[in-house]
């Protein structure tokens, strides 16, 4: 099943503004994102090899897709899921068309889990509950050998 994510109203003001708010669905991005994260999308970024990204799904283009890209081949992009066990990436449905790939995940925003409200849980909670989703080089090329 394919990393899934909805769209929070930042399709239809992406002409007034580049940057939107997804929500991930699916573990096909572990560890990188969990099920429930919050994404901050800025549309129209310069994708680069390494960059997690928010696509359309090639064969059902009303769900997001969010997929490390990998590289570029003829027509698109190959994007792989950080987690090779869940599958619903290039390996499926080929390279993604340009056209397709919205934009770019700058950060991501992951909620505190119910029923951890110890003061230490908290506490790392706080420093981690916001962070940048950076490019990892080093992945898309250990990803491109699959």
């Amino acid at each position: 099943m394919p990393e899934l994510s909805q769209e929070t109203g930042a399709e239809r003001g992406r002409a007034a503004t580049p940057f939107g708010l997804a929500e991930v669905t699916g573990p096909s991005m572990v560890p990188t994102l969990r099920h429930g994260d919050q994404l901050v999308v800025r549309y129209g970024a310069k994708v680069r090899a390494g960059d997690v990204v928010v696509l359309r799904h090639p064969f059902q283009q009303d769900l997001l897709v969010v997929k490390r890209a990998v590289e570029r081949r003829d027509g698109g992009w190959w994007v792989l899921g950080d987690n090779a066990y869940a599958g619903g990436d290039s390996t499926d449905y080929g390279t993604v068309p340009d056209d397709l790939v919205l934009g770019k995940v700058l950060l991501r925003y992951r909620a505190i889990g119910s029923g951890q409200r110890s003061p230490l849980v908290v506490a790392r909670w706080a420093l981690t509950a916001v962070r940048p989703v950076l490019s990892d080089r080093s992945a898309s090329r250990r990803l491109r050998a699959r």
